[in-house]
């Protein structure tokens, strides 16, 4: 099935659209693929991803009606790879001439409200925003895979970074942060059915494999346009990724810099154990759904061997084998 909007089927906001455009809309909608999953609305096979039904109207407004600018920043990852840290970390990297350890904005902001996400808040609240009065540069995030995003970010000189974590503890991960959005366990899922939806690529914004091969290729073919980290490398030697980050996003920290401490500042202000500590990422929701604590849980590299059986394994390092052959990427799956 296309799953591509067809000319006679375009999304608009609601306040400026007839009845009969909008109800052709959602009898296209309705025309999709539908999967059952943890996400309330479930999802919907779009352009060869599940995205959350949920969010598919936003998607497609970032896709009609954004244009990046040259100095935009955008933070791309399927969920749960690390984007809530990342994204603290890119924040505090761009903004440090501004804000002291003292008062940065992340000590009452969740890092997702600092660099929003494109089909969650930005054009969640409104489906045409005014993006012109932000300051330079702009920094966004999305999970959207890279075929599917704005021709204008492919085309501009706009730096994306992307995240990508091994599967095996992305997939725990999700897990958990599915119980945090709703009871999945209660309702007759298990793991064991979350780790075949996995496999099948069936899960939010999946599949798994053909999301990070898109910004891996791209990567490799533009690598002053895509940079490509991994969670495990950021765990391993937080200071030396923060510097690799800081001189592709074009914030690169001078000498006086490096030796008054401040990658090392930052590092300590950003990790993990810090950010989870404070109130802000205790309490409260984010963007009226998501309870701020859910992104936070134990961040380790390895912590699936505490959740996933042989049977699950075998078939995730199946597909991991099938999918990955002969594309040089690699993950570390362990400490």
């Amino acid at each position: 099935m296309e799953n591509s909007l067809s000319p006679s089927v375009a999304f608009f906001p609601s306040s400026s659209v007839l009845e009969e455009q909008r109800q052709e809309f959602r009898e296209w909608l309705a025309s999709l693929p539908k999967e059952k999953s943890f996400a309330p609305s479930g999802s919907t096979l779009y352009q060869n991803f599940w995205c959350p039904t949920m969010f598919l109207e936003n998607v497609i407004s970032f896709q009609k009606h954004f244009h990046a600018h040259d100095q935009d920043i955008i933070l791309a990852s399927k969920p749960k790879s690390g984007t809530t840290w990342l994204k603290a970390i890119i924040f505090s990297t761009v903004n440090r001439a501004q804000f002291t350890l003292s008062n940065t904005p992340l000590l009452t902001k969740v890092s997702h409200e600092l660099v929003p996400f494109f089909e969650v808040t930005v054009y969640g609240n409104n489906k045409i925003p005014d993006l012109t009065t932000m300051s330079t540069p702009r920094l966004f995030s999305t999970h959207v895979p890279y075929a599917s995003l704005p021709k204008s970010i492919k085309e501009s000189k706009c730096r994306i970074v992307y995240v990508c974590r091994n599967p095996l503890d992305t997939l725990v991960s999700l897990w958990h942060f599915a119980s945090h959005l709703s009871d999945i366990r209660s309702s007759g899922w298990t793991l064991e059915e979350f780790v075949g939806k996995f496999c099948d690529g069936k899960e939010g914004f999946g599949p798994f494999w053909s999301h990070v091969l898109g910004y891996w290729k791209e990567s490799t073919e533009n690598p002053e346009k895509v940079l490509f980290l991994k969670y495990e490398d950021l765990k391993e030697d937080i200071i030396y990724q923060i510097k690799r980050l800081a001189e592709f996003i074009g914030f690169p920290f001078s000498q006086e810099e490096l030796r008054q401490g401040v990658v090392e500042d930052i590092s300590k202000l950003c990790s993990l154990n810090a950010l989870k500590d404070l109130e802000v990422n205790k309490n409260g929701t984010h963007a009226s759904f998501f309870p701020n604590k859910s992104f936070y849980r134990k961040g380790e590299v390895g912590d699936w061997v505490n959740h996933l059986s042989p049977s699950m394994l075998e078939r995730l390092n199946k597909m991991i084998e099938e999918k990955f052959k002969d594309s040089g990427l690699s993950f570390k799956v362990s400490c």
